[in-house]
Formats: structure tokens, C-alpha cells, sequence
């Protein structure tokens, strides 16, 4: 299978009579429009399947990109508070401490270590 990467609005031709453009992104969905001859079926692979078509062997199964669950527990609760107390104990005034600290609350908000439960990032 041929793997391509587009932007928005870039588009690829499949023979000489259909054409397929990248509209719009948002989030983990995208919108593509298709102008292909009217004797060409199209279908979602949601109503092929419902409808008794085979899935092409192909085609991969879920998304390739998925949320990876982290289990925490009370040594991740300990690390997590050892690196805001060596960022308390630095120069405050450094700019790269700050953007440290900004980048270390975004990844584990403050109260993110309370929550010793499997964590998955939204």
C-alpha cells in the first residue's frame, strides 16, 4: 500500500479521472473530497464491512498513533517531587529554570501526582 503524508489542500490523482484532495484537519480526523466518475463506488470501509464486503488486507487495524496508558505509582509520586524541589532550589531568576518548570507542569500538572492511578493523557 502506498503511504502518502499531505497537507491541507495538497491532493493526488488516481488514473486520469479521479481525484482525491486533503480539505481539512482537526484533531485525529480528516476531511477529503473525491471527484471520480459516477460509475466508481465509493464507500466508507465502515459500510463495505456492514454491508458483507471483505476488509482489504491492506488496510491496518485502528489508528497507528493510540494514547499509551501510564501506570502510576508512588516511586513515579517521589521522582515527580524530587525534580520540583531541585527546580525550587535553582535560580528562580534563570530564564531556562522557568521554561523547565513551564514544560515540567504541562507535561505533570500539579495535580497529576495525587492521582496514583493508571494516568492516560487526553
Amino acid at each position: 500500500m502506498l503511504s502518502l503524508q499531505l497537507k491541507t489542500g495538497d491532493y493526488m490523482t488516481i488514473g486520469e479521472d479521479v481525484v482525491v484532495q486533503l480539505s481539512d484537519i482537526s484533531g485525529d480526523r480528516c476531511k477529503l473530497m473525491v471527484q471520480a466518475p459516477r460509475d466508481k463506488t465509493i464507500l466508507r470501509g465502515e459500510v463495505l464491512e456492514r454491508t458483507g464486503g471483505e476488509r482489504p488486507e491492506c488496510v491496518f487495524d485502528g489508528p497507528r498513533r493510540h494514547r499509551q496508558e501510564v501506570i502510576w505509582n508512588r516511586s513515579k509520586t517521589q521522582a515527580l517531587r524530587s525534580i520540583r524541589l531541585l527546580l525550587d532550589r535553582m535560580d528562580s531568576g534563570d530564564e531556562d529554570v522557568k521554561a523547565l518548570r513551564r514544560q515540567l507542569e504541562f507535561i505533570f500538572p500539579p495535580e497529576f501526582a495525587s492521582n496514583e492511578t493508571v494516568y492516560a493523557p487526553k
